[in-house]
């Protein structure tokens, strides 16, 4: 189309130099070009084609799940993802761990003007990829454009939409005194890929974000017939936020072994390096499960069996107490506390 008028539109976007103006976010024809020409190109199907304010979905069986989440990851891309992956992946990974089947996603965008057109093709396109990958489609979405200095490039608010089957409950007030729990890979991966970015830190290993879509896993999980209680995916607040939620939820406590938990060498030489604790770091492509204890094994067979559960580990057990105490054994034999950040530790993570 270089070079060409197309009817109706002024000339065709110029994908590779051009940048995001204050039209595309008018409501005219040049933001009915930048939908047409680049997000309905990557991002088409037959529900977004309706074309209409809202989209009509065919019913699916069972109860309807539903979750939001706004990404604001800086920098937009990173080692192992970027933000258009990331916000497939965590609004997936969200409806998933209730035990549903992911179907379909709305997205925002809020654009800062100026912001190169070629990063905007390559955000959405990396978008496309990750839900046919998760075989969810985008049925609806809407465009912003605010003045430069007013926003950071993009933000993408994603909500996710999926069916839950009858006689599948999940939540984080089931844990029970005897239940173990058991985490799908290392931990704090994502996290330290932002930082080690952003810090220009360079490792013999590099730190990849494990940025990932859970549903094939969760619906394995499920599949093996195991009590499973609780399904998590431990994003902002790492692992030791989570667990403490569902502690809290559950009344229970929960006894940690600090060696069962798998922490990949670079990750845990990064956080040496900047300070921090690995449980406190953030996952977008891991999830913890509480199960019944005589279940454990055949759970972790099924997770082992799966490409993003091969790492998968036994890393502790629910107990009783009153005051929601997360515990730890260390390495060197000694306990200690697990609470939750008393601050933001990492920001703009996802």
């Amino acid at each position: 189309m270089s070079g060409q008028v197309k009817k109706g539109y002024a000339r065709a976007l110029d994908i590779k130099h051009g940048r995001v103006d204050m039209s595309h976010g008018g409501g005219g024809r040049a933001m009915v070009q930048l939908i047409t020409e680049l997000f309905a190109k990557h991002l088409s199907n037959e529900y977004l084609a309706q074309g209409n304010d809202g989209t009509c979905l065919p019913q699916g069986a069972g109860q309807l799940v539903v979750s939001t989440d706004s990404h604001v990851v800086s920098p937009l891309f990173f080692p192992g993802g970027d933000i258009g992956g990331l916000s497939v992946h965590g609004t997936v990974n969200d409806v998933a761990v209730m035990g549903a089947t992911p179907l379909y996603l709305t997205a925002g965008f809020i654009l800062e003007e100026g912001f190169p057109l070629a990063d905007l093709a390559r955000i959405v396109e990396s978008m496309a990829k990750a839900a046919n990958e998760a075989g969810v489609k985008l049925v609806a979405g809407d465009t912003k454009v605010v003045e430069q200095g007013k926003g950071d490039g993009v933000f993408i608010t994603t909500t996710g939409i999926g069916f839950l089957p009858a006689g599948i409950h999940l939540s984080g007030n089931l844990a029970r005194p005897g239940d173990v729990l058991l985490v799908s890979g290392s931990v704090g991966d994502h996290g330290m890929a932002i930082m080690s970015k952003r810090e220009n830190l360079s490792f013999d290993a590099p730190i990849l974000s494990d940025t990932a879509s859970l549903n094939g896993l969760t619906a394995a999980m499920l599949a093996s017939g195991a009590a499973i209680r609780v399904m998590r995916d431990p994003t902002r607040g790492g692992l030791a936020a989570t667990i403490n939620e569902i502690a809290q939820q559950s009344g229970v406590g929960v006894h940690l072994e600090e060696a069962a938990i798998p922490v990949k060498p670079e990750v845990e030489a990064a956080c040496e390096l900047l300070g921090l604790d690995p449980l406190n770091i953030a996952n977008e492509g891991k999830l913890i499960a509480i199960c019944a204890a005589e279940d454990a094994e055949k759970l972790l067979a099924t997770m082992h069996a799966h490409p993003l559960g091969r790492q998968a580990a036994l890393i502790g057990k629910v107990v009783e107490d009153p005051n929601g105490f997360v515990q730890m054994k260390t390495k060197f034999g000694g306990r200690r506390m697990v609470d939750w950040l008393s601050g933001e530790q990492l920001p703009r993570i996802c």
